[in-house]
């Protein structure tokens, strides 16, 4: 029987992990919106896209989430600070 699934398919948790840190992506965009200058919305936009295409072939479960739990904090402690 051949199989309907393409080879390049994801698997669940691969779809998963992908639509979370796309949600995430899309989270961190919208908290730099609210940055009040323009210099420092692109400093943390260039800076966010940045480390998400740095990682972008990441496979490691234990290190991505590390790795979006620190990514999280520190856009948001820089979004507060700009905020302040």
């Amino acid at each position: 029987m051949i199989s309907r699934v393409p080879p390049a398919a994801l698997s669940l948790k691969q779809f998963l992990q992908r639509q979370r840190v796309l949600a995430l992506y899309r989270n961190m965009l919208r908290t730099i919106r609210q940055v009040p200058y323009e210099a420092d919305r692109k400093y943390l936009r260039d800076w966010a896209r940045d480390e998400f295409k740095r990682n972008k072939d990441a496979t490691n479960q234990v290190l991505l989430v590390d790795w979006w739990a620190r990514s999280a904090h520190k856009g948001l402690a820089q979004q507060r600070l700009a905020t302040q």
